[in-house]
């Protein structure tokens, strides 16, 4: 295959969290199940019903626009976008076409250690459509009109993508800036983020730009990564055997892993845009309701920042950083951990580096086991039984060598269920682990007895041999030696 360079731009749809629709007072539930309850005259698109934008709608907007580091407009307007089709009640949609409310911006994403900045062309606002039920069949086609009229952003990059997998970082930065933001849950199974990729080849060193080709149904961010390849090398293909790429719209087949031609791609004078005449151009001013200096100050920690901060503060990898930035509630719940763990007075009196250690040890273990257990339940953060300061207790007994590890698998699988006290359950089960060395150095006697050949070989120098002895101690203690002092005294009688 000839050189070729992509071109890929994406245009990113989110359903934003209102109460509302976007242009009347019906009901934005993405969990109603019942079709056409969420219906009114408005979004119905009856005769003579007037539009009213949302304001909580436009500032989600806004608020995306100061996170992206756009240029928001003090002044912008809606207009009309006319096409028909079954799930378009009103035989046009309300959208923004030449003053949208957020222009230029960029998301930054990395790469295997390399960075990419990735360029905003727009942010705009418009209604979505109806949703489209097809019959087993495909004969029939039914309507739920509940989704039509509900808030949707659109977000359009400038074609700046070089493959699938920048394309899948963008997307999955985005979906994470508007769950920190609150402006969207983005749940791409649930239809609530739509990405569809703009796509053209050119051979390299050429001056213009390939015939583009938009990919839709694409309905997860792998789908996104692997259409995309797929496509590049589909029009390489036909570039090689000097065939010509039609400009259309493709879909997605997941189980076959191609693209398959949809219609004939439209231009923007097909939908013959042109100003919303029953809603008046909108100044975005205090006077007239919006205070964008308040609005930007509003903005939470985001993403980027919270990985660098979590590095840098907390001593994390980058990949431990990325399980926790990935769950805005999961990083709030280990820096509850951290801050109680930190109050106490026992740990105040501790060394940084002890602190430090608490605190990795807290992090472990919320990765690794609590993490696990919240998976395998399908338990939410916010339903956690265990307390922030329980948690941190239970951090502590275990760097105070109180519990094993074994132990604190339990110990942690109890408070799981039950949100008891840590302590109560080690009290409880008897799983306080010994360190006592005048029980163990009994134990240690009795092992060394009992297993000459392994005493034998330690002597010889053969260092595997302690961990059979120090297994055997744990055997012999049912499991609450202290690992660490159970070796230390297992070396001194061996000497």
């Amino acid at each position: 295959m000839a050189s070729y360079i992509p071109t890929i731009g994406l245009e990113i749809h989110a359903e934003l969290k209102t109460k509302t629709k976007m242009f009347c007072d019906s009901l934005n539930d993405p969990q109603e199940s019942h079709p056409n309850v969420n219906i009114c005259p408005i979004c119905m698109g009856h005769p003579g019903t007037l539009p009213v934008p949302n304001k909580t709608a436009i500032e989600h907007v806004l608020r995306v626009g100061f996170a992206l580091n756009s240029q928001i407009a003090q002044y912008s307007k809606f207009d009309r976008k006319n096409y028909f089709y079954p799930d378009l009640p009103k035989g046009y949609q309300i959208s923004q076409y030449d003053m949208p409310f957020c222009t230029g911006g960029f998301i930054e994403v990395e790469i295997r250690g390399s960075a990419k900045k990735v360029d905003i062309e727009r942010i705009h606002l418009e209604e979505d459509t109806a949703r489209l039920l097809h019959t087993k069949d495909n004969k029939n086609s039914l309507v739920d009109f509940n989704r039509a009229g509900v808030p949707l952003m659109e977000l359009v990059t400038k074609p700046v993508i070089e493959n699938g997998k920048q394309a899948r970082k963008f997307a999955e930065e985005l979906q994470l800036i508007l769950r920190y933001l609150g402006a969207s849950d983005a749940d791409m199974e649930k239809g609530q983020m739509r990405v569809e990729v703009n796509i053209s080849l050119a051979k390299n060193g050429a001056k213009e730009l390939g015939t583009k080709v938009e990919l839709k149904n694409l309905n997860s961010l792998r789908a996104a990564e692997e259409s995309i390849e797929y496509e590049i090398n589909r029009q390489g293909k036909l570039l090689d055997k000097g065939d010509q790429v039609t400009q259309e719209t493709r879909g997605w087949d997941e189980n076959k892993k191609e693209t398959f031609s949809q219609r004939i791609k439209e231009t923007s004078s097909d939908y013959r845009y042109f100003p919303e005449p029953d809603i008046p151009p909108l100044e975005l001013v205090p006077q007239k309701g919006f205070s964008l200096g308040e609005l930007h100050v509003s903005l939470p920690e985001l993403p980027q920042a919270k990985r660098a901060r979590f590095i840098k503060q907390y001593k994390h990898t980058p990949e431990t950083a990325e399980v926790f930035v990935a769950e805005r509630e999961f990083a709030d719940y280990f820096e509850a951990v951290v801050s109680e763990m930190m109050s106490w007075e026992k740990v105040a009196k501790h060394n940084d580096k002890d602190k430090g250690n608490l605190i990795l040890l807290a992090a472990n273990y919320i990765v690794k086991n609590l993490r696990t257990l919240l998976t395998e339940t399908s338990m939410p953060v916010a339903e956690l039984k265990i307390t922030p300061e329980n948690f941190g207790e239970f951090i502590y007994l275990i760097h105070q060598g109180e519990i094993s590890s074994a132990a604190a698998r339990e110990v942690i699988s109890e408070m799981f269920a039950t949100g008891r006290d840590p302590s109560d359950i080690i009290e409880q089960k008897g799983l306080k682990q010994v360190s006592d060395t005048g029980e163990l150095e009994k134990i240690a006697d009795k092992v060394i007895r009992d297993n000459p050949e392994p005493a034998v070989q330690y002597k010889e120098g053969k260092e595997n041999a302690l961990q059979f002895l120090v297994g055997a101690v744990m055997r012999e203690s049912k499991g609450k030696a202290n690992p660490q002092v159970a070796a230390e005294l297992l070396k001194k009688r061996l000497k």
